[in-house]
């Protein structure tokens, strides 16, 4: 994955990076939140999702200290970073914000 996710946070489209664990309430509580996020924005973003349990290394890199950590990244820049559960409405601007 970590080859592939440098190539992914590239591009021109923002990419929304979920950082989570499956063992994880909130990351489940926020699954369908970015979810109807991405249905309300479409191609304006890629959500991507990182298993921090399985992808040690990448949290690391980004410092990711608990999860849920949302990242949002565009041409390679992170613009945006939160850790818990973000309402859609916030995420959605968010990402309208950089898009």
């Amino acid at each position: 994955m970590k080859s592939n996710f440098s190539e992914i946070i590239k591009g021109e489209t923002p990419v929304l990076v979920d950082f989570y664990a499956d063992w994880c309430g909130p990351c489940k509580a926020l699954a369908p939140i970015l979810k109807d996020a991405k249905s309300s924005l479409g191609d304006k973003v890629k959500i991507v999702k990182i298993d921090v349990d399985k992808n040690q290394e990448l949290s690391s890199q980004y410092q990711v200290r608990g999860v849920p950590t949302l990242i949002l990244f565009k041409d390679g820049k992170q613009l945006w970073r939160q850790s818990g559960v973000v309402p859609k409405d916030e995420i959605v601007r968010i990402i309208e914000e950089h898009s």
